[in-house]
C-alpha cells in the first residue's frame, strides 16, 4: 500500500518530520492546542521509525495506567490503519503492547504511577529507541521523567529519541512551561495549533466549537485551541524571555550592570551580571554566581573576571562589602530608601523585555518565571510583593539601581 504522508501529517509538521527522519535531535517537545494533531504525528513517526530500523522498539507513557487504552493505544491503531500496516501488527491489551509480527519489535505502554514496572521492561530483542510522554504536564516534574529515561535508555551506544507532547498549562510557573524554555543540546521545541490543519480533518463541529469559544471567551480560546500560556493573572513578570544569548551578541554589550544579594546558610548568595540596553529598554542576564554556604572569599575567587566592573550590593551587609573591597573588588552598597523594593520591581516589570540565558543564569530564569503575587485565605490578592525566592531579582534591582533612580526622578517630574 502506497501512502502519501502529506495526507496524514499536517503542514506544520513537515519540517519536523524531515528532522526526525535525519535524527537531528534527541528530544522533541510538541506543545500546542486542541486539534493540532501532535499526538497523531508522534504515533506516525514512531511507527515509521520502527519500520526503518528493525532493532528499534518504543515505550509510551501516560501519567496513569488507566489513561492508556482510549488515548495513545487507540491512536496507534488509527495510525497503523492509515499506514496500511495494521494486519502486520498484533494489538494486545494485557499486557498492553503492539507487536510488529515480521520482526517481533514492540511498542509497550506504561503508566508512570508504578515506577517498578518501568524498570522491569524486557524486550527480548533489539533496544528501546523511542520514548513518548503523552500529556507531559500531568507528570510530577522533569525529575520523574529523567528517572524513567535513565532506566530505559541504557546499554548500547545508539541514538535514542524522546517525544513530549502536551497542551501548555495556563501559568508560566508550571514546571513543563518552564522546562520547555530551557535551552539544551539536542532539544527542539515545536508549537502547533488547529489553524494549520486541513479543515476537512477536523470537521465542521470542531471548527464551530472553536469559533464559538473565541467569540465568548477569547482567553479560554487562546489557551485551549491555540495552546498559549495565558497566565493566571498573578505573574509579576510577563516580559521574560528565556533563550541563548549568543557570543556575538555578548561581544557588543557594553552597558554592564552587576548586582549582589548576600546570603549564606538559609538564603543563597546571588550575583547577577547584566547588560542594559536603554534604547530598547531591554535587560540581558549574562552570568550568575550563586549558592548556599558560599563564603565571601570563595565568591571573590569565582568572580575574579568581573572585579573591574562596579558591583552594587545589598547595603545591609557593610562588613561583607568592606571585606570584598579590601580584597580588590569594585563594590559599593545600594542606596535603597523608602519603597525601593516595590519601585525596583515595578521598573523591571515596565521593561520591554527581560532576556535571560537559562544556561548561564539558572537561578534568575527560575525566579523570574516563578515570581508571583500571593493570595490570602479568602482568595484576595495581597498588595505587597512576596519576599521569598527573589534573590536574583534583588541582585538585579541592586545592579540597576542607578537606572531605577533616574527613572524614578523622571516619573516624578512627569507626574
Amino acid at each position: 500500500m502506497n501512502v502519501n504522508l502529506t495526507d496524514l501529517i499536517a503542514p506544520s509538521f513537515y519540517e519536523l518530520h524531515h528532522g526526525i527522519r535525519e535524527e537531528r535531535h534527541s528530544e522533541y517537545w510538541l506543545k500546542g492546542g486542541r486539534g493540532s494533531t501532535k499526538s497523531t504525528f508522534v504515533s506516525l513517526e514512531i511507527l515509521l521509525g520502527m519500520l526503518k530500523d528493525p532493532e528499534a522498539n518504543a515505550v509510551v507513557f501516560r501519567r496513569y495506567q488507566n489513561e492508556l487504552r482510549d488515548t495513545v493505544f487507540g491512536q496507534f491503531e488509527w495510525s497503523a490503519a492509515k499506514l496500511g500496516i495494521a494486519e502486520e501488527l498484533k494489538f494486545q491489551v494485557s499486557p498492553m503492547q503492539i507487536v510488529y509480527l515480521p520482526t517481533g519489535q514492540r511498542i509497550i505502554f506504561k503508566g508512570a504511577d508504578n515506577p517498578r514496572k518501568v524498570r522491569s521492561i524486557n524486550l527480548g530483542r533489539g533496544y528501546i529507541k523511542y520514548a513518548w510522554f503523552e500529556e507531559l504536564d500531568q507528570f510530577a516534574g522533569m525529575e520523574e521523567v529523567r528517572n524513567i529515561l535513565q532506566s530505559l535508555f541504557r546499554g548500547e551506544d545508539k541514538q535514542r529519541i524522546s517525544f513530549y507532547s502536551y497542551n501548555p498549562p495556563k501559568s508560566g510557573r508550571s514546571w513543563v512551561n518552564q522546562e520547555a524554555k530551557i535551552t539544551k543540546p539536542g532539544r527542539l521545541v515545536h508549537h502547533s495549533d488547529y489553524l494549520s490543519v486541513p479543515k476537512e480533518w477536523l470537521g465542521e463541529r470542531f471548527l464551530a466549537d472553536a469559533e464559538h469559544l473565541r467569540s465568548v471567551n477569547d482567553t479560554a480560546y487562546r489557551h485551549e485551541y491555540l495552546g498559549e500560556e495565558v497566565g493566571t493573572g498573578l505573574e509579576v513578570f510577563t516580559n521574560v524571555e528565556l533563550r541563548v544569548i549568543a557570543a556575538d551578541e555578548r561581544a557588543i554589550f557594553d552597558q554592564i550592570r552587576q548586582g549582589l544579594d548576600f546570603g549564606y546558610a538559609v538564603d543563597p548568595l546571588c550575583f547577577e551580571r547584566m547588560h542594559y540596553d536603554k534604547t530598547r529598554r531591554t535587560l540581558y542576564f549574562l552570568d550568575e554566581i550563586s549558592g548556599l554556604n558560599l563564603f565571601n572569599r570563595e565568591f571573590f575567587q569565582k568572580s575574579k573576571a568581573y572585579h573591574n566592573t562596579l558591583t552594587i550590593a545589598d547595603s545591609a551587609e557593610p562588613k561583607s562589602i568592606a571585606e570584598l573591597k579590601s580584597m580588590g573588588m569594585r563594590i559599593k552598597g545600594a542606596k535603597k530608601g523608602p519603597d525601593s523594593v516595590e519601585f525596583g520591581i515595578k521598573w523591571l516589570q515596565d521593561l520591554e523585555q527581560i532576556v535571560i540565558d537559562s544556561a548561564t543564569n539558572p537561578r534568575a530564569a527560575k525566579e523570574f518565571i516563578n515570581y508571583a503575587l500571593e493570595q490570602d485565605r479568602n482568595g484576595e490578592i495581597k498588595s505587597r510583593f512576596p519576599d521569598k525566592d527573589n534573590h536574583s531579582i534583588d541582585g538585579a534591582r541592586y545592579g540597576c539601581e542607578d537606572d531605577t533612580l533616574a527613572a524614578r526622578s523622571q516619573w516624578v517630574k512627569v507626574s
